[in-house]
């Protein structure tokens, strides 16, 4: 089990992508506009099958400069690897409301609680 999992929630089998994840990295499930925000329960090699959590609570990356309030829509970015605040400008492979702040936390914290809610997101 990764080491961040917190809650009971659903499982997901995936296929991973061309980069390989490490239990309790964020993954992206889904395209063409919708997509599941999930986290690794194990080491996943490039192009292999996996399983992620959709719907738990977990400790996952934040980009530092963000402030971000507890309960507001969060928004994974792709290109920082870490979750932003919802008022950050969605950019190609972010996925937005498909997830939740479940604490605040403000500029500096590289980390944050976050709620995956399970149903998809929109991914840019």
């Amino acid at each position: 089990m990764a080491k961040n999992y917190i809650q009971d929630g659903d499982v997901i089998e995936f296929l991973n992508g061309s980069v390989a994840k490490k239990s309790g990295d964020v993954v992206v499930i889904g395209s063409n506009g919708d997509a599941l925000l999930g986290i690794a329960l194990n080491d996943v090699a490039a192009n292999a099958v996996g399983n992620a959590g959709i719907e738990d609570v977990w400790q996952c990356p934040k980009v530092s400069g963000a402030v971000i309030a507890q309960g507001e829509y969060v928004m994974w970015d792709s290109s920082a690897n870490a979750f932003d605040d919802n008022l950050a400008t969605p950019a190609t492979g972010d996925v937005t409301d498909g997830a939740i702040a479940w604490e605040s936390k403000g500029v500096g914290a590289t980390t944050i609680i976050v709620k995956l809610i399970g149903k998809p997101g929109i991914l840019t």
